[in-house]
């Protein structure tokens, strides 16, 4: 029996998939539990509207991603924090600090848990810095920490 997947289901398939079942498996387990529909023409069409959709969405979020990494990559931000004479800083930089510096300067809203740090900021310096924008798509800055 022909299904469409309505969630993944381990061992048959992906959410959004036409996939082949075993008609007892497909009535008593995959159709009671919401987990897939039958496929009939009307429900095959409405997957391939879905998928279309997903794909127009993905494209979408590609593009704008990629314009972000156009808008940051490669440049670099200069973030002032208290020090000590030794070079050390008072705390620390977080991603939160570059995020928000990103918006300032670049007008790029960047979440704050795509900064990725090897380490903590903690003194004066050049610090390069990883975004992960999306999935494939990522941007490296530099970071100038100065001392007050």
């Amino acid at each position: 029996m022909k299904v469409i997947l309505l969630e993944d289901v381990k061992g048959l398939g992906k959410k959004n998939e036409m996939a082949n079942a075993s008609t007892g498996y497909a009535k008593n387990f995959l159709l009671k539990r919401n987990l897939a529909i039958e496929a009939t023409p009307e429900n095959i069409n409405i997957m391939k509207t879905r998928q279309a959709s997903l794909k127009l969405q993905k494209d979408y979020e590609i593009t704008g991603a990629t314009e972000i990494k156009e808008a940051i990559d490669g440049k670099s931000i200069v973030l002032k924090a208290p020090s000590g004479e030794n070079g050390k800083l008072f705390g620390s930089i977080t991603t939160k600090d570059i995020a928000d510096k990103l918006k300032a300067d670049y007008k790029v809203i960047v979440d704050k848990k795509k900064i990725v740090l090897k380490e903590h900021i903690k003194s004066i310096g050049d610090h390069e810095i990883q975004v992960k924008i999306y999935a494939g798509i990522s941007a490296k800055i530099i970071v100038s920490v100065v001392g007050e």
